[in-house]
């Protein structure tokens, strides 16, 4: 994947070529049958997996630095450079904006759609810039930022690395890189719902096919040590749950609605994964798991705040 390596949150399709991988087919789910390893061609293409649906909308629209950023929020002061890499529609990085005001925030992703519509925003704070820009050649120079700020993108990336080295690269000396990352393989919930473990699967599989990591939590500390950058001022986590950000009824519903939108669905089908009928087989589960007594939902993220030497 040469030609095309950094997505920001909302990268498009880059390129396709096929490869011959070895996976592990789903437990469950209406595509598979039992778990074998088995021999998949999978036609690689690095794209933003969730696509842009009214549903990852909605689900991008209530990020806040205290639901989405916590680890950052004590360092925010008014008159930082702020960088937010892979910034989507900017939710999260209009609350940046307004922490760190009249400081200037840059927000950059790789979809030029998203990032017109954000740019033209009546709303949008008039220290607030988005720019079209690829998070592993990002267009600063060398240490134009005091933070450097990415959340939920490394996971997408065929190389986090090369990512990771530029967030460093454009942090000014003593600045700060802070980085925030999901992990799909520790989801977790209530009550057992078959549909929910269809759902990570495919997922998974989905992601990797499309050249990412979705279990990026549980890596972000090695990630970090292969690039070079150990001075953790803070490593910690913490979760979004379900009732919490939003009532387990609804995250059910929008992971219903992004299985079977026309974007994850062609990625699902182009790598092998499922097919239409299967994929709606499992949204229908996670609609009948919200309208159980009492569900609960919630999925953990693993935060690292880098102090830059300086």
């Amino acid at each position: 994947m040469g030609q095309r390596r950094g997505l920001g949150r909302s990268g498009q399709w880059a390129q396709m070529r096929a490869v011959t991988r070895r996976v592990t087919a789903p437990t469950w789910g209406p595509w598979r049958a039992g778990r074998a390893a088995v021999a998949v061609r999978l036609p690689r293409v690095e794209a933003y997996v969730h696509g842009h649906s009214g549903a990852v909308a909605k689900a991008h629209s209530v990020r806040t630095v205290a639901n989405s950023a916590p680890h950052l929020a004590g360092r925010l002061r008014p008159g930082l450079r702020v960088l937010d890499a892979g910034s989507a529609s900017g939710a999260l990085t209009r609350d940046l904006a307004a922490r760190v005001a009249p400081g200037r925030v840059t927000a950059v992703d790789l979809a030029p759609d998203v990032v017109a519509q954000a740019q033209a925003d009546p709303a949008r704070p008039s220290n607030l810039e988005f720019r079209v820009a690829d998070v592993t050649a990002l267009p600063f120079g060398d240490a134009e930022f005091d933070v450097v700020h990415m959340h939920q993108v490394l996971h997408h990336l065929s190389e986090p690395l090369a990512a990771i080295r530029e967030l460093a690269r454009v942090a000014r000396p003593g600045g700060i890189v802070a980085l925030r990352e999901a992990d799909y393989g520790a989801a977790f919930w209530f009550p057992p719902a078959p549909a929910w473990q269809a759902w990570r699967e495919c997922f998974q599989l989905v992601g990797r096919a499309s050249g990412g990591e979705l279990d990026a939590g549980r890596r972000l500390r090695a990630w970090l040590d292969a690039a070079g950058l150990t001075a953790f001022a803070q490593f910690s986590g913490s979760l979004w749950t379900y009732p919490g950000l939003a009532p387990a009824s609804e995250i059910a519903a929008s992971w219903a609605d992004r299985l079977t939108e026309a974007h994850f669905a062609g990625l699902a089908a182009a790598a092998g994964v499922a097919d239409e009928s299967s994929l709606a087989a499992t949204a229908k589960g996670l609609i009948e798991w919200g309208r159980s007594p009492a569900p609960f939902f919630a999925i953990p993220h693993v935060e690292a705040l880098i102090q830059l030497p300086g």
